[in-house]
């Protein structure tokens, strides 16, 4: 017995050591992209990446919401079945999205000579997406944290290194080159423990009727990712058009640091907060549920305002090792930007506590309405102080849906699952 409880703490240990080491890459990544590669081609790789992460979307169609929770209800030898399901709708998928996205070249928004990474790179973020999602919903999560290591963290690190020591290394084709062979390990592995499973039910006929229900619960959630996700692929392509790739180059760097608080947020706090908010909520356990809301809300700000105060303390010295003149005439940007962010962080807190509760229409509305919020701002602002209207822009935005959040909460939540009178911070 205590063998057991022993494996079970070190397969947590290395979950989360795998974790965090893949978070502490991907911050890295972006101070060595920005120290080896000229900022036009950091706002290249900033307008890629948010185009890759947005198609996604429309590739996943968010169907792993339902899915996930159908593989629970269904016994292992029917997990095949489902599993063929989902990938006849995500070829179909393919098949009417791949073609639409040559829209993005014919358009001039990204350059014909980055097409075929960007096909590559979506097609390996899809899969590799999706079987991470899978393998945690059939509890194989230090699998999913290995794939997501080799996805999203070894390689950022071991191409940062080789251009170090390599200026030849030093080009936006090495760092793609990089990412595609990382998302391929990352298959692999989830290819091979996926056969491991020996899961059957492969051989039976697509359940249309399945996927069409499916289809029903994922698209109303799909349309909201799409809203609030669109904020953060056309703030890019609106700030190219208004100042430049260099610009956005900057403004690449500074958001991406600033988005390291949201990776750290999930992996340490939402993660664990959200899943006790649910199961309180489920018992009908009100004291549970003020308890886990207010620990997410402290949790949430003190993490919050330490990383503001942090980053903004090293972020000049980081700047002068990059030794990159041009950032450092930028700088008036990134505290606009942590500012967004940290709205964005502290919705988060009424958003898991209206999900716990299966609230889900003020989010989808209120993420709709982020995007409107987004565009109007922006385009009022680009007239009048076009070099501050789209990181205002954000920040209008994530204040808005904080209170949207926060207001649709207080509405809804009854009294006594929403006093903070007893609180337990253990």
């Amino acid at each position: 017995m205590s063998g057991t409880v022993e494996t079970t703490h070190l397969r947590r240990l290395i979950n989360l050591g795998l974790r965090g080491m893949t978070l502490v890459c991907r911050f890295l990544l972006i101070f060595f992209l920005a120290g080896f590669l000229e900022p036009k081609e950091l706002g290249l790789y900033g307008l890629l990446s948010a185009t890759i992460s947005y198609s996604l979307y429309l590739l996943g169609f968010d169907f792993y919401t339902y899915t996930t929770r159908e593989l629970v209800k269904h016994e292992r030898h029917e997990w095949g079945a489902l599993l063929k399901d989902q990938g006849a709708l995500h070829l179909i998928l393919y098949a009417l999205v791949m073609p639409l996205l040559l829209v993005v070249f014919g358009m001039g928004l990204l350059p014909w000579n980055l097409a075929g990474w960007f096909f590559v790179l979506l097609v390996l973020e899809h899969l590799n997406q999706e079987l991470i999602r899978l393998l945690v919903a059939i509890s194989q999560q230090l699998t999913a944290s290995w794939m997501l290591f080799l996805r999203s963290g070894i390689w950022a690190l071991v191409i940062s290194v080789w251009m170090y020591f390599d200026s030849s290394m030093r080009t936006l084709e090495s760092v793609l080159a990089a990412w595609a062979l990382g998302g391929a390990l990352a298959l692999f592995l989830a290819m091979y423990r996926l056969k491991k499973l020996n899961l059957s039910g492969w051989s039976t006929h697509i359940n249309w009727q399945w996927l069409l229900k499916g289809l029903k619960i994922a698209v109303p959630f799909l349309v909201a990712t799409l809203s609030i996700r669109a904020v953060f692929t056309i703030d890019r392509y609106w700030l190219e058009a208004l100042q430049g790739l260099e610009v956005l180059g900057a403004y690449v760097l500074f958001m991406g640091i600033a988005n390291a608080l949201m990776s750290f947020l999930d992996a340490g706090v939402f993660s664990f907060s959200y899943p006790d908010l649910i199961a309180a909520h489920h018992r009908r356990d009100a004291v549970n549920y003020r308890s886990a809301l207010f620990r997410l809300l402290w949790q949430t700000l003190l993490l919050t305002a330490v990383f503001a105060f942090a980053t903004w303390l090293v972020m000049k010295p980081l700047l002068i090792v990059i030794d990159k003149p041009f950032y450092l005439t930028q700088i008036p940007i990134f505290p606009w930007v942590m500012g967004a962010v940290a709205f964005y962080a502290a919705g988060m807190v009424p958003h898991y506590a209206l999900y716990a509760q299966g609230l889900d229409r003020p989010i989808i509305f209120s993420h709709l309405g982020a995007i409107v919020v987004f565009i109007s701002v922006t385009a009022l602002l680009s007239v009048t102080n076009p070099d501050k209207a789209v990181p205002a822009g954000l920040v209008a935005t994530f204040i808005i849906l904080f209170l949207w959040k926060t207001w649709a909460f207080y509405r809804l939540t009854p009294r006594h699952y929403r006093s903070f009178v007893v609180p337990k911070l253990s």
